[in-house]
C-alpha cells in the first residue's frame, strides 16, 4: 500500500502539469478542450525526434546524466519540445478553435476538440507507427528507500517529481507576483473589463495556449520517462487530467496541482483495492463524486 502511495505521488506530478494547462484554457476560453491531452503526445514525440537529432549531431550529449536514464540531449530536447508544442497549440487555435469560437457556441467547441484529438492521434500514428517508443532502452535500476516496508523508486521518478515541483513554484510566482499573471487572472474573471484597462485579449489567449502547450510537452516527456510513449497516450491520459482539473476546481491552478496528486494517488491505491480491469474507471468515478458533492471542485468558485 505504501509503495502504491509513493507511486501515486510520482504519477500525480505529471498529471498536475497537464491539468494546469487544461484548467487555464477551460477558465479563460470557457470550453472543455478534449484535445488537450494530445498536446502531451505532441510534446513527447517532439522530444523523441530532437533527442535522436541532438545525439547524432552532438555525440557528447548522448552521455547519461548521473544515475538518470535521460541524457543531455533529452534534457535539451525538452526545451525545444516546449516551444514546438506551444506553437502547435497556438496554430490549432488559429486554424480551428478561433473559427469555431466566432461562428458557433461552447458545444461546437467541444465537438471540434474531439475531432482535433482524433486528427492529432492518427497523424502521430501515421508518422511514427503504432508501436511504443522509449527514450532510453537501458535498464533503470530502482533505489531502495526503505526495506521495512520495502519502498523502491527509480532515479528518473525522483527527477520528475522535483522538476514538477520546481515548475509549479515558478508558476505560482508568475501568477501571483507578475503583471502577466495579473492580466491572465483579469481576463479569466471579466474579459471585457480587462480589455478596457488595456489588456490585449488576443495576446493573452495566445499566451495561454503557449503555456498550456509547453506544460503539456513537459508532462508528456515526464510520462515517457516513467512509462513509454505511444500514439494513444493522449487517449489514456485525457480522463485522469480532466479528473484532476474538476477535482481541483476549474480555473484554479493550485486546485489543478492538488487534483493531479489526488487522482494519481487514488488511481494507484485502486490497483490494490480493485481488480486491475476496474482501476481505469477511478478517475471517472472521482469526477462523478466531485460533481455530486462539490460541483465547483476543491478550489473552484461559482461563476455567474
Amino acid at each position: 500500500m505504501i509503495q502504491h502511495l509513493v507511486d501515486g505521488i510520482l504519477v500525480g506530478s505529471f498529471l498536475s502539469l497537464g491539468a494546469i494547462g487544461l484548467t487555464m484554457v477551460m477558465h479563460i476560453l470557457r470550453f472543455a478542450n478534449f484535445s488537450h491531452a494530445e498536446l502531451l503526445s505532441i510534446g513527447a514525440y517532439c522530444a523523441l525526434v530532437f533527442d535522436r537529432l541532438f545525439e547524432s549531431l552532438l555525440p557528447v550529449l548522448a552521455a547519461k546524466i548521473g544515475p538518470l536514464s535521460m541524457t543531455g540531449a533529452l534534457l535539451l530536447s525538452i526545451l525545444f519540445s516546449m516551444v514546438v508544442t506551444g506553437l502547435s497549440a497556438v496554430l490549432i487555435d488559429k486554424l480551428v478553435f478561433r473559427r469555431v469560437r466566432q461562428k458557433g457556441g461552447e458545444l461546437s467547441m467541444v465537438f471540434a476538440s474531439f475531432g482535433m484529438s482524433l486528427v492529432i492521434r492518427n497523424v502521430i500514428g501515421l508518422v511514427f507507427g503504432l508501436s511504443s517508443e522509449l527514450y532510453s532502452r537501458d535498464i533503470a535500476f530502482a533505489m531502495v528507500l526503505s526495506r521495512d516496508p520495502l519502498l523502491l523508486v527509480k532515479p528518473d521518478q525522483v527527477f520528475v517529481l522535483i522538476a514538477a515541483l520546481v515548475i509549479m513554484f515558478a508558476l505560482y510566482i508568475l501568477f501571483s507576483r507578475t503583471t502577466i499573471g495579473f492580466a491572465l487572472r483579469a481576463i479569466a474573471e471579466n474579459p471585457s473589463l480587462a480589455q478596457v484597462h488595456g489588456v490585449n485579449l488576443k495576446k493573452m489567449i495566445a499566451l495561454v495556449w503557449i503555456m498550456g502547450g509547453a506544460l503539456g510537452a513537459i508532462a508528456g516527456v515526464f510520462y515517457g520517462l516513467s512509462y513509454q510513449i505511444t500514439p494513444v497516450m493522449g487517449r489514456d491520459l485525457v480522463l485522469p487530467i480532466f479528473a484532476a482539473t474538476i477535482v481541483g476546481g476549474i480555473g484554479s491552478v493550485y486546485g489543478a496541482v492538488l487534483g493531479g496528486f489526488i487522482v494519481g494517488v487514488a488511481s494507484n491505491i485502486a490497483l490494490v483495492v480493485l481488480p486491475s480491469g476496474y482501476s481505469p474507471s477511478v478517475p471517472f468515478l472521482m469526477i462523478l463524486l466531485v460533481l455530486l458533492i462539490r460541483p465547483n471542485g476543491l478550489f473552484g468558485e461559482a461563476r455567474t
